[in-house]
């Protein structure tokens, strides 16, 4: 009988790592998940997915070297997913230097365990569309565009995506990284603008809530569904060689658009008045102020245009997606509306 697989999920306690375990649970897998000691109470992902207690969840700081090279020599897994990150954006103008040390050498620090301890372990490391920065001359990004990176996330990143193909090319190394382009759920952080803006709306629906205020409303995202991308990783890990590969929907909304989607979905109806900084949204049943524009939430150096082509992963892997924005709206705002209908 062929023993259960095991696999280490850096960054468990995050949106992508909770409904990887879920999905790698569901295919027999025994999962292990990698999350910071100071990270206490931050699983209530898994525990809303009802795995809370179906993963073994072990002490794991990319920061230490030690720490890692001690868990990958102990554990020998099969498949180890790195997903931990500092993620957002906006916090990394402020942290660089944090920013660098977990996500791109945090990733150095794992592979080297791997080569010096568990050469069989396949890896998967987490790459973002931020590395292709601002690509307005193209109509979308793919496996060959060139990289742009427009904050220090972005670069971070990047040196873990070039670093990942290099110990894969010199090394020899199972290694794909996945290029994903944003991807959102109803467990998405609160610090994503997708999310704040479900949040917001519904407060305002439903408990009177503050107004809405966001930043660049013409930034054009490609907005997929978490839950369909996490089949793309462990895809990836499944194929016969190793690869990096671009996952995306291929199609591009402004954050006005989600912003108009998710007024839709609430039955508000949104109109639009003014320019620039001064900019609004009044719902024009009730005349409520929705949302309003705040400079501070500008980033120092904007992404505008961000659109994937997922051909190679459709036609390599069988991959594609299967929610359009429309329903991820419906999926998070349901989600959200639970919240007021207890």
């Amino acid at each position: 009988m062929k023993k259960n697989k095991k696999a280490l999920i850096t960054g468990i306690s995050g949106q992508d790592g909770a409904y990887l375990a879920d999905l790698l649970l569901s295919k027999g897998y025994k999962v292990y998940g990698g999350d910071r000691r100071t990270a206490s109470g931050s699983l209530w992902r898994l525990k809303k997915l009802g795995i809370e207690n179906k993963v073994s969840i072990i002490d794991f700081e990319l920061a230490e070297d030690t720490n890692i090279h001690n868990i990958i020599k102990k554990g020998q897994f099969d498949e180890i997913y790195n997903l931990a990150a500092q993620s957002f954006v906006g916090s990394s103008f402020d942290t660089p230097l944090m920013t660098s040390n977990i996500n791109a050498f945090g990733t150095l620090r794992i592979l080297e365990a791997i080569r010096y301890y568990s050469k069989h372990t396949k890896f998967y490391q987490a790459s973002t569309s931020e590395m292709f920065g601002g690509h307005e001359d193209e109509d979308f990004q793919n496996e060959s565009s060139q990289f742009r990176p427009r904050s220090p996330y972005a670069v971070s990143k990047l040196y873990a995506h070039w670093i990942t193909d290099m110990y894969r090319e010199g090394y020899g190394l199972f290694c794909c990284s996945g290029i994903l382009f944003n991807h959102e759920s109803p467990i998405r952080g609160n610090e994503f603008v997708t999310k704040k803006i479900v949040d917001a709306l519904c407060k305002i629906k439903y408990a009177n809530g503050k107004t809405l205020e966001v930043g660049n409303i013409y930034a054009k995202r490609d907005w997929g569904y978490a839950k369909d991308y996490v089949q793309a990783m462990w895809k990836m890990l499944q194929y016969k060689n190793p690869d990096d590969y671009v996952i995306a929907t291929g199609k591009t909304y402004t954050i006005k658009d989600f912003i108009n989607e998710t007024c839709k979905k609430l039955n508000f109806n949104p109109a639009w008045q003014g320019k620039g900084l001064n900019e609004k949204c009044f719902d024009t049943q009730t005349n409520k102020l929705l949302v309003k524009i705040n400079k501070r939430y500008f980033r120092p150096a904007e992404v505008n245009f961000l659109r994937g082509d997922s051909r190679k992963a459709k036609k390599v892997l069988k991959w594609k997606p299967n929610t359009n924005l429309k329903s991820l709206v419906k999926i998070m705002c349901e989600d959200e509306m639970l919240n007021y209908k207890k």
